[in-house]
């Protein structure tokens, strides 16, 4: 059976979507340029078992709703594909030449990066595919495991939005690592 989206499941997902970085936003303070990874499973958003049931009307409502965000807030947004593409990243080519990240070669298609790496290859202005990322901030729909793409150290961040869809929903900002121990003083504004 082939999921068609509505209207107001578009507008429910969008909504969702949009509290949830809204609020990582808040709690993160990310810094104008940061790096935003986001990891989605279509399949899991509509109830089904990641990987099974990809839908290309889901993933384009979620990166409409995470591009606009990213543009707004001035963030870069890398977009995981799945585990068939190594878990590579999804970003513009200016920001991959800005950040030097390494280059690798494939399109995300459905079955091969997944239904959201797709959308955001056909979304972006000048798509390219990398190896892998030290995202500053990351959202995590459907258990995607996007923790290989954040830079230590990680933290959750709790907000209102428990899912997305049907998905569960994980986010996560970063710090500097603490050191110098005991005698150190650290930066409240950082931390």
């Amino acid at each position: 059976m082939r999921f068609i989206l509505n209207a107001i499941m578009t507008e429910t997902i969008g909504s969702q979507i949009r509290a949830a970085l809204e609020e990582l936003y808040a709690v993160a303070k990310p810094e104008e340029g940061a790096l935003l990874v986001v990891g989605c499973s279509t399949s899991e958003v509509i109830g089904k078992k990641i990987g099974t049931a990809g839908s290309a009307e889901v993933a384009r409502a979620i990166y409409e709703t995470v591009a606009s965000f990213c543009a707004q807030q001035g963030l870069c947004l890398a977009a995981q594909c799945c585990e068939h593409l190594n878990r590579s990243l999804v970003v513009e080519r200016e920001d991959a030449r800005r950040l030097n990240l390494t280059r690798v070669n494939a399109i995300p298609q459905p079955t091969a990066g997944g239904a959201f790496a797709t959308a955001c290859w056909q979304g972006m202005k000048s798509p390219t595919l990398v190896e892998n990322v030290c995202a500053d901030l990351g959202i995590d729909i459907g258990n995607t495991l996007i923790g290989m793409h954040l830079r230590p150290v990680a933290v959750p961040v709790r907000v209102s939005v428990k899912t997305i869809g049907e998905a569960p929903l994980v986010l996560a900002r970063t710090r500097p690592k603490y050191v110098g121990g005991e005698r150190a003083r650290y930066d409240p504004e950082i931390g």
